[in-house]
């Protein structure tokens, strides 16, 4: 297997797309692997990283008049966006997804949903095996057992498949502070969805405002 690696090798807000896969109700009711409130959480933190750097976002659903529409937390990111229902398990072999990811020219592909063994694990590893650069945000998967999220992780990963969590995926978008016009927006997704990073950041802000005592401000 080729090793992932050098600077060519990270992920770049300009060539990436995000693909959000199966984020609704019923899949969410049977998540075992993680934290429910967690994944709610950092499915929406990557997409708002997302419309921060310009990423394009597909929302894609399984047969939504049973399982569900997508979280609102998600969508409400882009009230505009039209969500596309499958009846396809494996979203790559879904022709009005994979045309709209090709119609963006991007390269990189970004892949998040539920469950991480079934409708995750599958178009990652075909998309892999297609000659796509694609990356699996884990934290914002989750699976019907921790066993099962984690053997779909390690499967992935042997077909070639890079593995990310969202805080990782915003700051390699992000990767150089002088880049301002991102600055403000990774701030408001640190401080709503990064628990304790945005507390301390907070903190910081608190502490840069407060005069020292007994000096002269």
């Amino acid at each position: 297997m080729t090793l992932r690696n050098g600077l060519a090798s990270l992920i770049r807000p300009e060539d990436s797309i995000l693909v959000l896969i199966d984020h609704q109700p019923y899949q969410l009711a049977s998540l075992n692997s993680h934290d429910q409130h967690l994944v709610v959480n950092n499915t929406t933190a990557l997409a708002k990283a997302a419309k921060v750097f310009g990423v394009p976002t597909i929302l894609t659903s399984v047969i939504a008049d049973r399982g569900g529409v997508i979280f609102p937390q998600v969508t409400d990111v882009f009230p505009e966006q039209d969500v596309i229902d499958r009846t396809f398990i494996n979203t790559w072999e879904d022709a009005k997804v994979v045309d709209a990811v090709k119609r963006t020219g991007r390269t990189q592909l970004v892949i998040a949903g539920l469950w991480t063994e079934v409708c995750v694990a599958m178009p990652a590893i075909q998309a892999a095996g297609e000659g796509w650069d694609v990356t699996v945000v884990t934290d914002a998967c989750g699976g019907i057992s921790i066993e099962a999220h984690e053997v779909a992780v390690q499967r992935m990963i042997r077909a070639g498949v890079n593995i990310m969590t969202w805080l990782a995926v915003m700051a390699e978008w992000q990767r150089d502070w002088a880049r301002l016009e991102t600055v403000a927006g990774v701030t408001d997704v640190l401080r709503q969805h990064a628990a304790g990073c945005g507390i301390a950041y907070l903190w910081e802000q608190q502490l840069l405002n407060t005069p020292v005592p007994g000096g002269a401000g």
